[in-house]
Order: C-alpha cells, then structure tokens, then sequence
C-alpha cells in the first residue's frame, strides 16, 4: 500500500516542476516585442520616479526627462524592464511605458 502513495507523490512533484521551466526560458525580448537594442523610444507618460541603470541603482526624481526627448535602447531586462539612454542619464524603465519613435535615426 506505500507504493501508490510515494507514486502519486512523485506524479505530483513532477507535474510542480514542470511549469516553472518554460518560465525560465522567457527571453526579454518575448516582453518587449516591438523594442531592440539601439533603436529610438519615446516616454507615453512619464513615471512616477526614475531608477538609475548604475551598479548601485538609485531613485531620481521623474522630471529629469521631458516627455518630448528621444532615448536610446541600450538592453532589455527580464520582466519587460528597458535599459533606456537619456540626456540626463541611463535609467530602467518599464517596456510598457515606451514606444518606438517612427523614422528616428535608429531605425
């Protein structure tokens, strides 16, 4: 009778497992579909702080960077996070708050 038990046991473990490593494999760019490294962007709105790309990151205030200014692509992160060169700085934002400037000189 403790066979089926540590049976079903395994079966559940397994299917646990199973899950979680197509999870692992999500490229960034699966995120950010119409974003690449180098091209132009343009901020939708502006959030609510800025996060600096530095090895120590810190918090910035959100005005650094005009609505109107074009940045730079410069890598995409996991979780749909765009590394984002700016004329004030390189910050992380979030994918969703950018969009691809059309006819800019990185396309």
């Amino acid at each position: 009778m403790p066979s089926p038990e540590s049976g079903a046991e395994v079966g559940a473990s397994q299917g646990a497992v199973q899950p979680t490593s197509p999870g692992s494999s999500a490229s960034p760019e699966a995120s950010s579909p119409g974003l690449t490294p180098g091209c132009a962007v343009l901020l939708l709105q502006r959030p609510s702080y800025l996060k600096t790309a530095d090895p120590m990151p810190m918090l910035r205030p959100a005005d650094l960077v005009d609505l109107a200014e074009v940045g730079e692509v410069v890598a995409l992160r996991p979780l749909g996070t765009v590394v984002v060169r700016f004329r004030r700085g390189t910050f992380l934002i979030d994918g969703a708050l950018l969009r691809r400037q059309v006819g800019g000189p990185g396309d």
